[in-house]
């Protein structure tokens, strides 16, 4: 398959998929609250694409989400290509993605993040993955979400859930704290052994991922929290804080390659605390 089309079947689906899920939180809301939009370039003097964040803060359940939709290009700066597959010797980039984060108003409904992208260099592959913050346990919820993550894995191939929630588990993990971010989820990268059959899984991928916000989030809405439960919430959101700002892999690629820094620093909870 030519690699123009991949590009344009990826990025015409982070699109449509940003669009879905948008259209899931403000029904969640019951169209109380809406997301603003706002539309970013990468270059504003040459054409090196952009992207939407569209951000909700304030809801009646979310404190905040942010839905990142972006497809950028251009060239790897000196100090960064290296680390990139396929970059070493020629240092343009194609790269285009979805990223989700949602903080809840209801500390007894966890925090989320979901991200799926598609990345060209002189190779293409996909990464991405979801997982789950509570700051209460529950180890129903975390049973059902491993469950579910399972279930979608193993129609594409019975290794992937082993091979992924491990990765997710070594991923998101403070190693200052020695402590993991949340209850864990699934994380991959570098997916290139098949266009077809990995860009299928990814579609999953996000479709999953809006059945089990959705999942959550009904089932927990009417549960009844504390401010002693709320405190918790804070301590934990500082923790995800730290991840994302000292190990999250897309901060640092965002960033250091002239994305929108609103766009990327969307992840961040709109207040946290620290003991």
């Amino acid at each position: 398959m030519n690699l123009e089309i991949k590009k344009d079947l990826a990025s015409n689906w982070f699109k449509m998929l940003q669009e879905s899920i948008c259209n899931s939180v403000s029904d969640l809301e019951k169209n109380n609250i809406k997301f603003k939009s706002t539309t970013w370039k990468r270059n504003l003097k040459k054409d090196e694409g952009g992207g939407e964040y569209r951000i909700l803060k304030n809801g009646k359940i979310f404190d905040k989400v942010g839905v990142n939709f972006s497809k950028v290009y251009g060239k790897f700066p000196k100090q960064f290509k290296k680390n990139i597959l396929g970059a070493k010797k020629n240092p343009r980039f194609w790269a285009s993605g979805i990223s989700v984060v949602m903080h809840m108003k209801n500390p007894q409904i966890p925090a989320m993040h979901f991200n799926t992208r598609y990345i060209c260099t002189t190779n293409d592959w996909f990464g991405g993955g979801m997982d789950v913050t509570p700051s209460k346990k529950d180890d129903n919820e975390k049973k059902e979400f491993h469950k579910i993550l399972k279930r979608m894995c193993n129609r594409h191939n019975k290794k992937y859930y082993p091979k992924y929630k491990k990765w997710c588990d070594d991923y998101f993990y403070l190693k200052h704290r020695k402590e993991p971010r949340g209850i864990g989820g699934i994380f991959f990268d570098y997916k290139k052994e098949n266009f077809e059959k990995d860009f299928k899984f990814v579609r999953d991928v996000g479709v999953t991922f809006q059945l089990i916000f959705q999942k959550i989030i009904k089932g927990k809405i009417k549960k009844k929290w504390t401010i002693k439960d709320k405190e918790k919430q804070y301590i934990k959101r500082g923790r995800y804080t730290e991840f994302n700002l000292l190990y999250d892999r897309g901060t640092k690629f965002g960033l250091q390659t002239g994305g929108n820094i609103e766009g990327i620093l969307m992840s961040l909870p709109p207040l946290a605390k620290w003991k």
